[in-house]
């Protein structure tokens, strides 16, 4: 069973690595709830002398959490206003109304 809760939390610790770098939002969060659900499971099934490796799982995982967290709510997403295009469609109507008038 030690084995079945470690290949697992091994697994979505890797995947928690990929969704933490990708821009996923909270997505990546999901992941690294698993993989740290499975990690304990392991941590509570392993003697003290296999919970080394656990505890770097754990590190890991938690750090990608951290980055996620991070990324949300210290990044800003900024929509930059566009000038030149909204200027070419008012140019492209005032010659669509010209075209328009010139057809009557």
């Amino acid at each position: 069973m030690r084995k079945t809760f470690l290949f697992i939390a091994i697994a979505l610790t890797i995947v928690s690595i990929i969704f933490s770098a990708l821009p996923l939002d909270t997505l990546a969060l999901a992941p690294i709830g698993l993989a740290l659900l499975f990690i304990f499971l392991a941590f509570k099934k392993s003697d003290a002398v296999q919970r080394k490796f656990i505890k770097v799982l754990f590190s890991v995982t938690y750090i990608c959490a951290l980055v996620v967290l991070g990324k949300t709510f210290l990044i800003k997403d900024k929509v930059a206003v566009d000038t030149k295009f909204e200027q070419q469609k008012v140019e492209s109507k005032k010659e669509d109304i010209k075209d328009l008038e010139g057809l009557e």
